[in-house]
C-alpha cells in the first residue's frame, strides 16, 4: 500500500512525478473505456455525447492533479461511460428516447426558402449556410430542396431537382 502511495500520491498531495504516473493511468483507463464502449461512443456528438464527455473529462482531469481520489473517480468514470452506452443503445432502439436525449432535425430551408425564425432561434449564421452549401457543391440557396440542422449540430443539405 505504501508503494502505491509513493507512486501515485494521496489526494491533495501529489508531486510532479506522481501527477505524471496518474496521467499515464488515466490515459490507459480512458483508452480502455473507449475501446470497450465501442467506436461510436462519441462519434455523433449529440447532446448526450457532449454532456458525458464534459463530465468524464472533468473527472479525469481532477484525478491527474490529485484533487479527486484516484480509484473512486476512475470507477465513477467507468460508470459514466457504461451509462452513456446504455442510453445511446436506448436511443437507437426507441424513438421517444432518441428524441429526449438527442432532439430531432430542424428544417432551416425548404424549397429554397429560409425558415427565418428557425434560423434566428438556433443561431445559424449566413456563414454557416454558405459553408453547408459549399460542402455540398451547391452555389445558391435557391438550389436547395431542404436544409436541416441535425441533432449533432451538422447542417445537411439536399439539392433541389433541376427542372427541364
Amino acid at each position: 500500500m505504501n508503494l502505491l502511495k509513493d507512486i501515485f500520491g494521496t489526494q491533495g498531495h501529489v508531486t510532479t512525478l506522481q501527477e505524471c504516473a496518474r496521467a499515464a493511468i488515466v490515459f490507459c483507463w480512458g483508452l480502455f473505456l473507449v475501446r470497450v464502449a465501442g467506436r461510436r461512443i462519441f462519434g455523433r456528438w449529440a447532446a448526450l455525447d457532449i454532456v458525458v464527455s464534459i463530465i468524464v473529462g472533468s473527472n479525469l482531469s481532477r484525478v491527474i492533479t490529485g484533487s479527486a481520489p484516484l480509484v473512486g473517480t476512475l470507477v465513477a468514470t467507468g460508470f459514466m461511460i457504461a451509462a452513456h452506452w446504455v442510453l445511446a443503445h436506448l436511443a437507437s432502439r426507441y424513438r421517444l428516447w432518441a428524441f429526449i436525449s438527442e432532439g430531432s432535425p430542424i428544417t432551416l430551408f425548404s424549397e429554397g426558402e429560409p425558415c427565418t425564425k428557425t434560423l434566428l432561434r438556433y443561431g445559424v449564421s449566413e456563414n454557416d449556410i454558405n459553408e453547408a452549401l459549399s460542402q455540398n457543391g451547391i452555389d445558391h440557396v435557391r438550389n436547395v430542396q431542404k436544409m436541416t440542422l441535425e441533432p449533432s449540430g451538422k447542417i445537411s443539405v439536399s439539392r433541389r431537382n433541376r427542372e427541364s
